[in-house]
């Protein structure tokens, strides 16, 4: 379906909805149309602006939204380490301590290293600064 904003002779604006661009240009060359306020069957497309879905913004609030949620679970749930991550991460990772679930800050370099090593480790996705790996 369209929706085009039409306007009759007298300028009067009202909106009208069509299967396709066909359609509305067959109906309009029979004289189908009419204002609905003045009964004018004089009726052409108006000027409209184009219709910008919000989708996009909606689905980014959305993956926002959700991981915010993540890194909120994560901040209750997981145990903070701070700047020792890799050093513990690679502890539990080895069974030289208790396994659990942990949070804290690493350089790209040092996390790189522990994936290679095979230790699951993953960014924690909208969180600036501390606390992030």
């Amino acid at each position: 379906m369209i929706k085009y904003r039409l306007i009759c002779a007298q300028e009067h604006e009202f909106d009208g909805w069509f299967a396709d661009m066909a359609t509305y240009e067959s109906q309009r060359d029979d004289g189908l149309l009419c204002c609905p306020t003045c009964g004018d069957t004089k009726v052409s497309k108006a000027i409209m602006a184009p219709a910008v879905p919000k989708k996009g913004n909606q689905q980014e609030t959305k993956l926002r939204h959700m991981m915010q949620k993540m890194a909120s679970h994560v901040e209750d749930n997981f145990d903070y380490v701070g700047d020792d991550f890799a050093e513990e991460a690679r502890k539990i990772h080895y069974g030289e301590t208790p396994e659990r679930d942990i949070y804290g800050e690493t350089s790209l370099a040092d996390a790189r290293d522990l994936l290679e090593e095979g230790v699951p480790v993953a960014p924690l996705p909208g969180v600036s600064g501390k606390q992030k790996n």
